[in-house]
């Protein structure tokens, strides 16, 4: 049998934290398995309008190489056409009545400097994108499935036949001390926009390929305060207790003074009264008849 109380809002406390799992990739079949679905894409700055007789890349889905390149100089490198560190805010501003005409409009109007490229950091850190004419780009996408929120900065490495590369904690990615390109933690995206060509394709396109990383995920921890007061279920609910006998008595040792009922079960009930969770104690626990019995469960989601 089993006793009820109802929760206050003092006895929950929810507790995120953060949790990671590494991952590694030996060569090209492994990125594309089913269960994984990491791919790789070579991106061009082709000349002319877009036509569907353009050149395809990708492993697992497919796409036009100039969507790839416009896509992601669009995304992540719009700010950054004119200077590798970034085109400053261009913002103007209204003079209210600065002549008879009424409100006058100060300042260039122009886009640059004004746009969202997903920086990793605060810092003012190095960005370049290729623009001549025929110029490649490399991209790996890891699905979020396996990178969960974001990927764990300073644990992303790519290597294949003509280099390594890693990230810098920073969303910069480095071949040995040389800039070669930039990670989007949160989007999974890395992208590799300067070095040698070679090795921008081999990391792309090779099928001896290595890449690892952690990925980053928060789970909640919701913990339940269960306090039996001194004064609570001071009387067992156990049907063994009961005599024989016809009238509901109970046995003698039930109702003396130094009787404590055990708890052995603690669930978890919602509103509608459906069980949603039960916690078995290691051993049963006696109530005190003197102190509060505090009994804590803890879930994790």
């Amino acid at each position: 049998m089993t006793a009820f109380k109802q929760f206050l809002s003092s006895d929950l406390i929810v507790t995120p934290f953060e949790v990671n799992k590494g991952f590694s990739f030996v060569g090209a079949a492994a990125l594309t398995g089913s269960d994984v679905g990491i791919d790789r894409f070579l991106g061009k700055n082709i000349d002319g309008l877009f036509n569907t007789s353009q050149a395809l890349t990708g492993e697992v889905t497919s796409e036009y190489q100039s969507l790839v390149y416009n896509s992601i100089k669009q995304l992540y490198y719009s700010n950054y056409l004119s200077s590798s560190f970034g085109d400053e805010p261009s913002v103007p501003y209204v003079v209210p009545g600065l002549d008879s005409s009424g409100d006058v409009l100060l300042g260039s109007g122009n886009s640059a400097g004004r746009y969202e490229n997903y920086l990793q950091t605060t810092l003012r850190t190095q960005h370049y994108y290729p623009t001549a004419s025929n110029a490649i780009v490399g991209v790996v996408s890891v699905p979020s499935k396996l990178f969960g929120e974001y990927i764990q900065p300073g644990s992303f490495r790519i290597t294949g036949e003509s280099g390594s590369v890693y990230d810098d904690q920073n969303g910069g990615l480095y071949s040995g001390s040389t800039y070669v390109g930039n990670i989007i933690y949160q989007h999974g995206i890395s992208i590799f926009t300067t070095g040698a060509v070679d090795l921008i394709e081999n990391l792309v396109t090779s099928p001896n390929i290595n890449c690892s990383f952690s990925s980053s995920y928060t789970i909640f921890e919701t913990q339940y305060k269960c306090t039996i007061n001194s004064n609570e279920y001071s009387f067992t609910l156990n049907p063994t207790v009961i005599s024989g006998s016809t009238d509901g008595t109970v046995y003698d040792y039930v109702t003396g003074s130094y009787f404590n009922p055990y708890v052995t079960t603690v669930g978890l009930y919602n509103e509608n009264q459906d069980l949603i969770a039960v916690g078995k104690l290691s051993k049963p626990l006696p109530l005190n008849s003197v102190t509060d019995t505090n009994i804590l469960i803890n879930i994790d989601r």
